[in-house]
């Protein structure tokens, strides 16, 4: 604790005696300064002892008084010390009575009292406290520290929160409440979610300092952002009764340090992480199912043990607010399927995303209520349930459910949701299979001449997703043969295959015809 007025009352070599102000001795003093000035308020901060011998002023007038005494406390000096036996043999009644008014202390320093040994004594008493808030501040590094690499985050909050003697709590990038102590600030935690929201909208780092309408929680609460780049990647929520001091700034600080180091995956193992995700994808997709497990390991296994539900999320228009729109997406699944441990498969692309999750999971239900929020862009298509022999044909669910949600301007479609509308079934009528034949016919007339394979290449290429190398396989042709027959389908149909929704068609259309290849 800082000095206080008391301290020094009680220091007996100073042998001060307390004149008035008894009830205001517990202010602490910031620092002790001597002036003689009639108003040494311009030079005053706040907090101070002021120390005078009123040789400049007329120490027995009430008014002048009453004003002198006036300024001085509206300044914040916190007390007053009067010299006697110097310009006055006792303090003036003017001056005492105008200190009682006021309620400011009046400290009488006898003469054999320098003013340089209460400066001394305020000095010291300043930097032991000082010495003492910093040896504090690097015992709470040690300990939240020791807490972060052996127990993780909600060891580290409840260290912080019996340091700070007050609470915390730790959102994630959602905003979502994940760690807090004691128990019952969870709930204490959950009422500044719209706080937390306004400060991941700011550039890290940033800080807050929040009210609450609830007057029963009578407390300060200090937000702080998380992250080393300009997304914020979590916060830090410390409430305690008063302002924070020197040793429990430390520990906030020392708290923000370790969390932005758990929570911000460096870039490197980010990229290692994708690069893994995207290799198990494509043996998946491939049907190499027990590379694809082996590959997984202990990362993504489990992943792969149980249905799971494959997501291609899409957003349209400017690159850099596409990028950030499907990072917020992966971001959110991500902390949701943490929170509850589970596993998910990221796999960011050009202009989508790619995403497997288990079903049922915490991380399905988080990109189905991102996808409701209100004003955002990404087009998401989510597969039925599938294990790793038919990621290929989820992948295919997931590509017709983001055409169709597409195409009729919805944020979601899944996949289920087709098959329950009798789309598949409709495949079989006679209607649709008079339009598939009617949107083929002029390749199948154009095969029939013994110029070329259309239709056969369509199918191959389009059952490959576009894959060039792979269809071209199928084919047993060359890929630049397969290109020139892609472009003589475009001709022939004048419509672009790079159109999601003309693939879709062309595909449905080659499932519903009765016709052979050719």
């Amino acid at each position: 604790m800082p000095p206080t007025l008391a301290s020094l009352v009680q220091h007996s070599a100073l042998k001060l005696t307390v004149r008035a102000g008894h009830e205001h001795l517990d202010r602490p003093v910031r620092w002790a300064h001597v002036s003689e000035l009639a108003d040494p308020v311009p030079y005053m901060e706040g907090g101070e002892l002021l120390l005078i011998t009123a040789m400049k002023l007329d120490a027995e007038d009430p008014q002048a008084m009453r004003r002198y005494v006036r300024r001085l406390s509206r300044a914040g000096v916190v007390g007053l010390g009067f010299a006697i036996g110097v310009t006055y043999d006792t303090v003036p009644d003017a001056l005492l009575d105008a200190a009682r008014e006021e309620g400011l202390p009046l400290l009488e320093v006898p003469r054999r009292t320098p003013f340089l040994a209460i400066s001394k004594e305020v000095s010291a008493a300043i930097s032991a406290d000082q010495y003492r808030a910093v040896t504090a501040g690097f015992e709470a590094q040690r300990e939240l520290t020791k807490a972060a690499l052996f127990d993780g985050p909600a060891a580290l909050i409840a260290k912080l929160a019996a340091h700070v003697e007050g609470w915390a709590a730790l959102y994630d990038t959602s905003g979502a409440v994940v760690a807090a102590a004691p128990d019952w600030a969870a709930r204490r935690a959950a009422r500044l979610t719209a706080d937390v929201a306004r400060l991941r909208e700011r550039t890290a780092p940033a800080s807050v300092v929040v009210g609450d309408a609830d007057e029963a929680s009578g407390d300060r609460v200090e937000l702080q952002s998380l992250g080393t780049g300009r997304r914020v990647r979590g916060a830090l929520a410390v409430g305690t009764g008063a302002p924070l001091g020197t040793a429990e700034r430390y520990a906030v600080h020392s708290a923000v340090a370790l969390l932005t180091l758990t929570t911000e995956r460096s870039r490197s193992l980010q990229a290692a992480e994708q690069r893994l995700g995207a290799a198990i994808l494509r043996m998946l997709l491939s049907g190499q199912q027990d590379h694809a497990r082996a590959v997984a390991g202990d990362l993504y296994g489990g992943l792969l043990d149980a249905p799971f539900r494959l997501v291609i999320a899409e957003r349209g228009g400017d690159a850099d607010a596409a990028s950030a729109e499907l990072g917020a997406l992966a971001e959110t699944m991500e902390s949701a399927a943490a929170r509850c441990g589970e596993t998910v498969l990221v796999v960011p692309e050009a202009s989508r995303l790619v995403v497997l999750a288990a079903d049922g999971g915490e991380a399905v239900a988080a990109c189905l209520a991102h996808a409701g929020a209100e004003g955002e862009e990404v087009v998401i298509g989510l597969s039925a349930p599938a294990g790793p022999i038919a990621a290929a044909s989820a992948y295919k669910q997931a590509e017709q459910a983001l055409s169709v949600a597409r195409r009729r301007g919805k944020p979601l479609v899944e996949h289920e949701d087709l098959v329950a509308g009798s789309v598949l079934p409709l495949l079989a009528d006679d209607a649709v299979r008079a339009f598939a034949d009617g949107m083929l016919r002029a390749l199948y007339e154009h095969d029939a001449t013994g110029r070329g394979d259309l239709v056969a290449s369509l199918r191959a290429w389009l059952s490959r997703h576009g894959q060039w190398d792979a269809a071209a396989a199928d084919l047993g042709v060359h890929r630049h043969t397969l290109r020139y027959r892609m472009r003589r389908v475009e001709e022939i149909l004048g419509r672009s295959l790079d159109d999601p929704d003309v693939r879709m068609e062309l595909w449905l259309a080659l499932k519903a015809t009765s016709a052979p290849d050719g």
